[in-house]
């Protein structure tokens, strides 16, 4: 973690973003969000009040609206007086905590630090309630299953609970024991002169329990990494790069927390006969150059399975579209249409019977040249 920095004694980053100390992330997110639109620069062109306005409350999303920093600055703010100004080298104004000859960011940063190496460093983990880590995985799909949803299976490698222990750590037959000297809590009490704060016990490194047998399975971690498979359901009309969000199936949660999530990435086979635009669904057909110029009824597939036709007017152009309503990708919100574009096809070969039907029709063509607006 960085150090905090010196601005957070002086600012209060909550009532600069409206919300109270107490709120939720997504109320912190939210409510940035709604300020962020109001005072962007491209929403306020020349106007340095908002230009200013609208740093003040990037800078402090910057901080509470990271769990771990916000963690860092709501203990600052417990240390000292908030919107108190430095009064004189090295201190608060009046009635605030002075610090002579001090530089106030060093001070908090080594308070925060040295609280962690106390503790073991990375490994101590906080005696609460822990959420499990959320995982990725990609599942490749069809084009057509990925249009109609299906339900399937994802092979994953992640931490599940250990089966032998069921999460505690200890050995079968055993149970973990309250840390005695913190009283399960996973944390003692420091006095550093003006200040009181608190650190990872070093005993039990933070976790509030001993594990005096810890189980052979996961070495007294609770959980192990195993591979495994899960079922996830596909909604219809799931796009390539989708990322479905399966609750709950992610790694395993210490000390008693939720499991995290599993994120399954989707990636879409392409189709041999349909492109895909949103929810359209895009389909090259070819005519003749006879049914392009005296028209037809043509017979095209769709990606239920049904056949839909439509009449080409006389004199269809290569390239033009026509929109057949409901036959694209059906979503839980919608359904697209089917979007078919005429090309003419123009044959390579052609036989003796054919050559003598084209230049004949060549040769009773009457009308200006297709190419009369290029001529000089």
């Amino acid at each position: 973690m960085s150090s905090p920095q010196r601005e957070w004694f002086e600012k209060n980053y909550y009532a600069v973003l409206g919300v109270s100390e107490t709120a939720a992330q997504k109320d912190i997110t939210k409510a940035y969000r709604q300020l962020a639109r109001q005072l962007h620069p491209d929403a306020n062109p020349d106007d340095p009040v908002a230009e200013e306005r609208f740093k003040e409350v990037s800078a402090a999303y910057e901080v509470v609206g990271d769990p771990d920093k916000r963690e860092q600055y709501d203990e600052v703010r417990r240390m000292g007086p908030v919107g108190a100004g430095f009064g004189g080298p090295g201190g608060f104004g009046p009635g605030g905590a002075r610090f002579e000859g001090a530089d106030l960011s060093d001070l908090i940063g080594n308070l925060f630090s040295r609280g962690r190496q106390r503790g073991g460093g990375p490994q101590a983990a906080s005696t609460g309630p822990r959420r499990g880590s959320d995982i990725e995985a990609t599942l490749t799909m069809t084009f057509d299953d990925a249009a109609r949803g299906a339900t399937t299976t994802v092979n994953v490698v992640s931490d599940i609970r250990c089966p032998d222990c069921f999460g505690s750590g200890a050995a079968v037959g055993t149970a973990p024991l309250s840390c005695p000297d913190c009283g399960g809590t996973g944390a003692v009490a420091e006095d550093q002169g003006f200040f009181s704060f608190s650190s990872p016990c070093p005993r039990c490194g933070g976790r509030g329990r001993i594990i005096e047998q810890p189980c052979a399975t996961c070495s007294g971690l609770g959980s192990v990494r195993r591979p495994r498979q899960v079922k996830v359901r596909i909604p219809q009309g799931v796009r390539d790069g989708q990322r479905i969000r399966v609750k709950g199936r992610g790694g395993a949660g210490a000390n008693g927390g939720p499991d995290g999530d599993l994120y399954v990435r989707v990636q879409v086979e392409p189709h041999p006969l349909y492109g895909r635009d949103g929810d359209n669904l895009l389909l090259s057909v070819p005519v003749t150059y006879p049914e392009a110029a005296l028209g037809a009824d043509i017979t095209v597939p769709t990606l239920d399975g049904d056949a839909v036709t439509i009449r080409v007017p006389a004199g269809t152009r290569s390239g033009r579209t026509f929109r057949v309503r409901g036959k694209g990708v059906a979503t839980p919100k919608t359904t697209g249409d089917l979007l078919i574009t005429i090309e003419i096809d123009v044959p390579t070969e052609i036989g003796d019977d054919e050559r003598v039907a084209l230049e004949a029709l060549a040769a009773a063509r009457t009308g200006p040249s297709p190419r009369a607006h290029l001529e000089v």
